[in-house]
């Protein structure tokens, strides 16, 4: 490989093509099914899909098929099939599907305008995970530029990752014949820590979500005649939620949601902490004076990688300021977030969640725990020493330093779907979120160079993978 030709070839592309069809692609309110149970109505979903496909078969390389597949009722993926000169299979995916808007965004921004700022595209989606599709193929085909082999390749790009992949495993059934038992699977939607060096996601919590219910009352009551007889919800709701979290630690006081922390991670978490110091809290948009939740790294690392937490993502029954009156209200209601380690059963999770807040509920208040969703995390194999050799020399090629590996706190249920099914392959798991890029929330951007960055590794790590099994 000729790694200057290889990246003036992505870094042409990247700017001649993949910025502008990313600009299109933010102006689409593709929001994932929760949060737009009518998708197929509003067509959003459909126009990501289509502008995908378009832009992938005008860069088509020869012998690929495109195709975006729907079955019934179900979100559409798109799906890509390279053919190589390589007798094995690598699997890349992404996704298309976005969070909702979220408020906010500085001035002159918003979800769905994009805007480049200082080398960063702004706007809902690029980075999460829009960019994929195209960094992608552009890896394979800047490959082909210079006559490289590689293998069998296989893009697939769902449309419910932001919802927990529902459609997923349908889709992976349907289509076994066509994608095969891949060696290397390749994932662009993970965090990278900064924007200096490649960062491999080596972990993923996975997340159990669930609405908790208090009902005190069968209507709104003047607070100054109820109050002191009829206990408020709020506070029964705080009572339940001390039974399952620490309020003053933070820790998560369920035993079913910990699990052991494997050496190798405890490590790698040791060294990224050494590497990125306050880097790791100042990426968070603390207000001023706020401090992170400890002064080691490390520990924030595990903390938010290797164990149990909770956030509370959404309430109900509860009026805005402008309509509060003097009332005990009926009902609190939580929108409940537990991020669960890997090795963690997520069904044993959630019934153990469900029975600690329902049980014995104070003053007989009417308490449930309605469970959304529960998914597993997802610890990597080990890695074979051809894969961190290549991942290794292709951070040093194009970022200028050594490689870095990471737990992250996010999930994404595919990684964990394709272990149980092909316990053999290896898996790079990557991507440009890095510090202040602020996936889900506002002010999302994609870091333009380090995407045209992480396209020049992934490449060089395919080429690398197609040496290995020529």
């Amino acid at each position: 490989m000729n790694t200057q030709r290889l990246k003036q070839y992505i870094d042409k592309v990247w700017d001649d093509s993949i910025v502008p069809t990313l600009c299109d692609y933010i102006r689409i309110p593709n929001k994932s099914q929760n949060f737009d149970p009518q998708w197929a109505e509003h067509g959003h979903m459909d126009r990501a899909a289509e502008l995908m496909r378009k832009w992938c078969e005008a860069n088509a390389l020869p012998g690929m098929k495109v195709e975006v597949l729907r079955l019934p009722g179900r979100t559409p993926v798109l799906l890509i099939e390279v053919p190589g000169t390589v007798e094995d299979t690598v699997l890349m995916y992404g996704h298309m599907d976005k969070q909702p808007e979220f408020t906010g965004w500085m001035e002159g921004l918003d979800p769905w305008t994009p805007v480049i700022r200082n080398g960063r595209l702004y706007g809902r989606g690029g980075a999460d995970d829009g960019y994929a599709v195209f960094g992608s193929l552009l890896a394979l085909r800047a490959l082909a530029d210079q006559n490289i082999p590689f293998a069998r390749s296989v893009i697939l790009i769902e449309a419910g990752e932001e919802s927990g992949s529902p459609d997923l495993p349908a889709y992976i059934d349907a289509l076994a014949d066509r994608v095969g038992e891949p060696s290397l699977v390749v994932c662009l939607d993970a965090e990278c820590s900064n924007y200096d060096q490649f960062w491999c996601t080596t972990s993923l919590r996975g997340n159990l979500i669930g609405t908790l219910r208090v009902e005190v009352l069968r209507e709104g009551v003047h607070s100054g005649m109820a109050s002191g007889i009829a206990a408020s919800s709020f506070r029964i709701a705080r009572q339940l939620l001390a039974r399952v979290e620490d309020a003053a630690t933070g820790k998560i006081l369920i035993d079913a949601l910990h699990g052991s922390i494997p050496p190798d991670r405890q490590k790698q978490a040791l060294a990224a902490g050494k590497t990125l110091g306050a880097v790791v809290h100042q990426k968070i948009p603390f207000v001023d004076g706020m401090r992170p939740m400890s002064d080691d790294p490390s520990e924030l690392l595990l903390n938010s990688t290797w164990r149990p937490t909770l956030s509370v993502t959404g309430v109900g029954g509860i009026p805005p300021i402008s309509s509060a009156g003097n009332v005990l209200r009926p009902k609190t209601e939580f929108v409940l977030s537990f991020r669960l380690p890997p090795g963690v059963d997520p069904q044993k999770a959630a019934i153990a969640v469900k029975e600690t807040i329902e049980r014995d509920p104070p003053y007989g208040a009417h308490v449930t725990f309605e469970i959304e969703s529960s998914m597993g995390g997802w610890n990597a194999p080990s890695t074979e020493p051809w894969l961190e050799a290549a991942i290794q020399s292709a951070s040093k090629n194009f970022f200028g330093h050594d490689a870095m590996y990471m737990g992250t706190g996010g999930s994404i249920p595919f990684m964990g779907m394709l272990s149980e099914k092909f316990p053999r392959t290896q898996f790079l798991v990557t991507g440009v979120l890095g510090p202040h890029s602020n996936a889900h929330g506002p002010n999302e951007f994609l870091d333009i160079e380090t995407g045209k960055r992480v396209t020049a590794c992934v490449a060089q790590v395919v080429e690398e993978h197609g040496k290995r099994r020529r």
